[in-house]
């Protein structure tokens, strides 16, 4: 096995028996990204020369003794969050030579565990896509198959992780942004309940739905990188002042006896669903019941609505947050302007994306005067509802059980020309970022052109423990960590 295949768990107990070097590690992972990236483009910038000092760092620290559990791991940065002295465009023209001077504080967190920061990835611009081609730098490819699109938006975190291009890596999540690459990519993404993970440094889209979380090759993986990112932080208003609870203990009893999955009755009847995602979710929630888990329906009523209402609350927010780029103070300025209100048209017209641009409208519509009511307002009730259905739901269960999306991975160009067709990928996901719970995706089987597909887990507030426990006992049964993809353009 390549030294980048390792997972993370693997590498952290060979570096402490000096059994490789993190210089090593690094070097394996930059060399296949050398080799591997064209094809896929999952990387934005890659940053060898800081990566492999921080690696030499990291080896004098495990030298004396001091190493921290992330200590010389190579890992990546969705580029949208803020690295010091290193670009991050929110894979947007807008933002295409903006260096920040901090770093947001989950890098931070990193940083102080001498973890490896080997660049930064592509993904949907500002967030704003369900499949990774809405970028201003690039399309990513799927790495099972180069003609499919690996999701979005963190599509360049997750096929980055699939293709062992990194050991693990940080993404964000406003409405499935990192449930549903991981599923298209057969990799582990974990949604942390709002607020467990500092939002500081993390570029706005939606501020109330935006969560960072992780896309790793294992569950245990997945525990280890959110016990170094999580825990409050004083310099983020939203950040919940919760303990941070020792997650690989989740790992330390097999068997699900005494966990109650929720099988919720609308998911079970949606439209649109493909039989093959159906198939493997219903052999996954199966070999759970086996393992001692006990299944009941659930109710989540007004899951119906979350897509028409986060289509308006996200959109809303994004025309918020995103007026700030104006070409005054720092981003892209067209400098072909007459005078400011021109300036002002120019720069954005010409420094978003179309997919940035139709969601601005939509959002500036919603909360134009005479519409705010009508529609800002009534979908923000409809969020309240769906948040009351799942506290009620999870007094009967500890944990949901559903389908990521509906499909897997589609073939790149098929739905760009629908927005709508493209938003239905997220009706699984949308729904925890309206009411703040945990949501993980974890891998449970292949469609019948070898593309992964995932199960959906979400949990109560702040208890992404049981959501670890029952993915884990899944991934040690289920059979399917071990295959690699093929990065082939094949459509088999």
């Amino acid at each position: 096995m390549n030294l980048n295949q390792l997972t993370i768990t693997e590498a952290r107990e060979q570096l402490q028996r000096r059994e490789i070097s993190a210089v090593q590690l690094t070097e394996a992972v930059l060399d296949c990204i050398r080799g591997t990236d064209d094809r896929v483009g999952a990387y934005i910038t890659v940053a060898a020369e800081s990566a492999l000092d921080q690696a030499r760092q990291a080896d004098q620290c495990i030298a004396r003794g001091e190493a921290s559990p992330l200590t010389g791991i190579p890992l990546a940065v969705k580029d949208i969050i803020c690295t010091r002295g290193l670009t991050t465009t929110c894979a947007s023209r807008m933002l295409s030579d903006f260096v920040p001077p901090y770093d947001a504080t989950v890098v931070e967190r990193l940083k102080q565990e001498k973890a490896v920061i080997v660049g930064k990835t592509n993904l949907d611009e500002f967030g704003m896509g369900s499949s990774t081609e809405h970028s201003a730098v690039k399309i990513t490819r799927n790495p099972w198959n180069l003609a499919h699109i690996p999701g979005g938006s963190s599509g360049g975190s997750a096929a980055a992780v699939a293709a062992d291009m990194c050991l693990g890596s940080l993404g964000s999540d406003t409405g499935g942004s990192i449930r549903q690459p991981a599923s298209h990519c057969g990799v582990v993404g974990l949604k942390p309940t709002y607020g467990r993970v500092s939002r500081y440094g993390l570029v706005a889209f939606a501020s109330s739905l935006d969560q960072i979380g992780i896309l790793t090759k294992s569950v245990s993986d997945c525990a280890l990188l959110l016990e170094a990112i999580a825990g409050h932080d004083p310099r983020d208003s939203t950040s919940a002042p919760q303990p941070v609870p020792d997650y690989t203990a989740a790992f330390q009893k097999r068997g699900l006896e005494g966990v109650t999955i929720g099988l919720c009755r609308e998911y079970q009847t949606a439209e649109g669903v493909d039989p093959e995602v159906t198939a493997a979710v219903s052999a996954a929630v199966n070999r759970l019941q086996s393992l001692g888990a006990r299944c009941v329906e659930v109710s989540l009523p007004h899951v119906e609505y979350a897509v028409a209402a986060y289509y308006v609350l996200s959109p809303a927010e994004a025309s918020s947050n995103l007026a700030r780029y104006d070409g005054v103070k720092y981003g892209f300025r067209e400098k072909t302007a007459d005078n400011l209100m021109d300036m002002y048209k120019k720069t954005r017209s010409r420094g978003f994306g179309p997919e940035v641009q139709r969601r601005i409208l939509i959002g500036t519509y919603c909360l134009s005067a005479g519409y705010y009511d009508a529609y800002y307002k009534k979908a923000s009730q409809v969020r309240s509802l769906i948040a009351d259905d799942f506290k009620k739901a999870f007094s009967l269960c500890d944990v949901i059980a559903s389908p990521v999306a509906p499909t897997p991975a589609f073939l790149i160009g098929s739905k760009t020309a629908d927005p709508l067709t493209m938003y239905l990928s997220d009706i699984f996901t949308l729904s925890t970022n309206l009411a703040g719970v945990p949501g993980m995706s974890v891998p449970c089987g292949f469609s019948g052109k070898g593309l992964p597909i995932g199960l959906q887990l979400t949990g109560n507030y702040f208890d992404e423990a049981a959501l670890m426990r029952v993915a884990w006992n899944l991934e040690q049964s289920a059979g399917v960590r071990g295959r690699k993809p093929s990065l082939s353009m094949e459509n088999k």
